[in-house]
């Protein structure tokens, strides 16, 4: 039988899991959009509008999910985790209200003119209201990420009678972790969306879509890619060594190493063993692992029995769950950089007419591997959420407050009832939003291109379109 505990964790973890995949789409896709936008206003070119029109519909899809399921999860902090607001509720609720104010706001005010506003603003204007919808998504995540970051490595307060009260809110918003967090989520984001775009591209070309918007989308899509991936790779060194330095449990889990030590391998393949603090079925290449962690062979790796009280109390997190779950992130990441530099590779060679960055030279199989490969950067930012929060465990603020200590004394049956319900709409809601997607993506082959919109010329056509969007007429 699962404690109310467990139930609630479990419950949380189901509730973030799906409202993260739709704000790590709407971070990268708003700048994708005005990036869209710009690129039609600067060329003329009615390829990019075609782009920006149907990308904006899954962003409009992608913000909606986002602030319903975030709703759904601010609920649980009084419901199910009612001791974190009662310790810390002096540092959370200020950052939730920061990112409200100054974020979702921006986003709620926008977004209107954003969607609806093309033919009836200024071109200026909605360009603006892109630029502003997007800014606003960055700051939404830079303050959530100012948050979560305070709880690995919390600074700026002190504890009176159990309760944190804020001394420096420089401090606390600038706390050890949150420059590396920030930036490692907006790479994820970015590469999110970069693979959704490719790999939606590529279903559509698939399909017998062979619009100039699907072509430019996808180039655009797989050169972003391959740009983002290695910048991933670095700030994910930079973000483990200062993991290394602040949650050193954390990382022990991760490498799935038991005993502090130097010349510690990197491990590819292993079923870590609580019962015996070790290893089964190991492969590992020497050295690796202090390498990548110290930059020196020699280098000492904290391990996991250093974490273990005197009276047999485990002071780190469950390694199996963080040891896979940081192979998982790793290794889409490694898939990622081979497809993306392996596609741009391919489409820099010339065809017969000398022209490069032509999508028919990518093989059929790559077009085929790069469909599945829209949902990557999902199964990325879930490994490494899951490598971040369950390698935080037993704490909930790191130091100051447990997690046992801040769950609710509610029932297990009704938290395990509700949890069942959250699994069961979310379940439906998740195959709704692709399944929108996908109709999308198909009913976008017959969609007539917009020079054929009016009886009017297409010279016309793009004419009356250019001169809206950059204000020189109004709009009718």
């Amino acid at each position: 039988m699962m404690d109310t505990l467990i139930l609630s964790r479990i419950q949380f973890a189901a509730n973030i899991s799906f409202h993260i995949l739709f704000p790590t789409i709407t971070i990268a896709l708003g700048w994708f959009l005005l990036f869209f936008k710009l690129r039609f206003q600067w060329t003329g070119e009615l390829k990019w509008m075609e782009a920006y029109r149907f990308w904006v519909k899954v962003f409009a899809l992608s913000f909606a999910m986002g602030v319903v399921s975030g709703i759904t999860m601010s609920f649980q902090f009084g419901t199910n985790w009612p001791g974190f607001m009662e310790s810390v509720g002096n540092i959370a609720g200020p950052l939730l209200a920061y990112e409200v104010m100054t974020a979702f706001f921006l986003e709620a005010v926008f977004i209107g003119i954003m969607l609806f506003g093309f033919s009836r603003v200024p071109g200026w204007l909605h360009t603006l209201a892109t630029f502003l919808v997007a800014f606003g998504t960055t700051m939404s995540t830079f303050w959530i990420i100012v948050l979560n970051s305070w709880m690995h490595t919390p600074q700026g307060f002190e504890m009176i009678d159990g309760v944190a009260h804020a001394t420096d809110w420089w401090a606390i918003i600038f706390n050890p972790s949150m420059p590396y967090r920030l930036i490692h989520m907006l790479l994820a984001s970015g590469l999110t969306v970069a693979f959704l775009i490719a790999g939606i591209s590529a279903y559509r070309w698939l399909r017998g879509d062979r619009k100039d918007s699907v072509r430019s989308s996808m180039r655009v899509a797989l050169g972003f890619a391959a740009l983002l991936i290695p910048a991933q790779i670095l700030m994910g060194d930079f973000h483990g060594l200062n993991t290394l330095e602040h949650q050193p449990q954390k990382v022990a889990a991760m490498e799935g190493n038991w005993e502090t030590q130097g010349n510690v391998p990197l491990v590819l393949f292993a079923l870590p063993n609580e019962e015996t603090r070790s290893n089964d079925f190991e492969i590992s290449i020497p050295n690796l692992a202090s390498i990548i962690l110290t930059h020196d062979p020699a280098g000492v790796v904290p391990g996991l029995n250093d974490f273990v009280a005197e009276d047999g109390t485990v002071l780190h997190p469950p390694v199996g769950k963080v040891f896979w779950s940081f192979r998982v992130m790793v290794g889409t990441g490694m898939a990622m950089l081979v497809l993306s530099w392996l596609s741009v590779a391919l489409m820099m060679r010339k065809d017969d007419q000398g022209r490069r960055f032509r999508i028919n030279r990518l093989p059929k199989p790559m077009l085929i591997a790069l469909v599945p490969m829209a949902l990557s950067g999902w199964v990325a930012t879930l490994a490494g959420w899951y490598t971040t929060e369950i390698g935080r465990q037993p704490w909930l603020v790191q130091g100051v407050l447990t997690t046992e200590a801040a769950v609710a004394d509610v029932p297990a049956p009704l938290v395990l009832s509700t949890l069942i319900g959250y699994l069961v709409i979310y379940a439906v809601l998740l195959l709704a939003y692709i399944g929108v997607i996908l109709y999308l993506a198909t009913k976008a082959r017959h969609d007539e291109p917009l020079e054929s919109l009016t009886p009017a010329s297409g010279e016309a056509m793009v004419d009356i379109i250019a001169r809206e969007d950059r204000g020189a007429v109004p709009a009718e």
